[in-house]
């Protein structure tokens, strides 16, 4: 259900004279690098499988380059920005370049970290390239807030990209890489050079793949218990799991009860674990004791000695 219209992608002539109508300056403030190549954003929606019946949302859409290509693709498009100016802009770049799609496409002007709901139907997909200094919250805070994402694409620093499909004993395995696992099935989906950038970044970028899992995690702890976990254990992660947890679990001999009873060695590293192993010690983490004031007080006769 293609309606592609000529012409209708964006350029690099395109990017900078609507930068230059808008007074559009990126931002590092915001991790703002626009792409500019018409063909690496195709290349996006053609790695991210979006269908026709797709209804995706987009953070951070910028000057419209990737929205335009997931418009040509999806159903509905409902982007988020959180910039004053590009929110202002977008709409008037979508009804220009793709007119006959334009009421397909819905704009969010908020900052995606404090988005609750999105207008229209659910969203099916999550394609973006994400600001570098929020990419991993961003992600992390959408895959939980709107569970009808299956599916998910996004464009992020490659160090970060390695990082969030990183598996246990990998070297960059930590806190993004788990949290994502939680959620989804993460993969590398490929490498961006920096010249399809404006302005061009000083490093790579990678394409991050997550399919969220059929299943959610067979466990009884809260998601917020497992994530509590799992920060603990990597807040010092060349300690064993033993004294890197102690003060989550109250000491170290109550970490090492909890470890024991998921069945992990007291001596193990978080960077060691699986995010079911996290969900396992979570599950048996000591009960807190009563404080004293809430324990019923021993009733002694009046007057006279016991």
């Amino acid at each position: 259900m293609s309606t592609t219209e000529p012409d209708a992608l964006l350029g690099p002539a395109e990017i900078r004279e609507l930068a230059a109508a808008l007074g559009v300056r990126p931002t590092k403030q915001r991790g703002q690098n626009f792409v500019i190549d018409a063909n690496t954003v195709r290349r996006i929606v053609r790695t991210a499988e979006v269908r026709s019946d797709d209804v995706v949302v987009e953070v951070g859409p910028g000057l419209g380059s990737l929205t335009l290509a997931l418009l040509e693709a999806a159903d509905r498009v409902v982007a988020v920005e959180i910039d004053d100016v590009l929110a202002g802009a977008l709409p008037a770049t979508v009804a220009a370049r793709l007119p006959g799609r334009a009421d397909r496409f819905a704009l969010v002007h908020s900052d995606a970290m404090l988005v609750t709901d999105l207008p229209g139907p659910a969203p099916t997909a999550l394609v973006a390239n994400l600001p570098y200094n929020v990419a991993v919250p961003v992600l992390l805070t959408m895959l939980e807030r709107f569970p009808t994402i299956e599916r998910t694409l996004v464009m992020v620093q490659a160090e970060v990209a390695d990082r969030l499909a990183a598996g246990p004993g990998n070297k960059v395995y930590g806190v993004p890489s788990v949290k994502a696992n939680w959620y989804a099935d993460v993969k590398r989906a490929g490498s961006i050079g920096r010249t399809v950038f404006w302005p061009a970044p000083n490093v790579d970028s990678g394409l991050v793949s997550l399919v969220r899992r059929s299943e959610p995690i067979r466990t009884t702890a809260s998601r917020a218990e497992v994530f509590a976990v799992v920060d603990a254990a990597f807040a010092q992660r060349r300690k064993t799991l033993r004294a890197a947890l102690a003060g989550w679990a109250g000491s170290a001999p109550a970490a090492e009860a909890a470890l024991v009873a998921a069945g992990v060695s007291p001596q193990a590293r978080g960077e060691a674990l699986t995010v079911e192993e996290f969900a396992a010690i979570a599950e048996n983490k000591p009960a807190e004791d009563k404080p004293a004031e809430d324990k019923p007080a021993e009733s002694k006769p009046s007057g006279g000695s016991e």
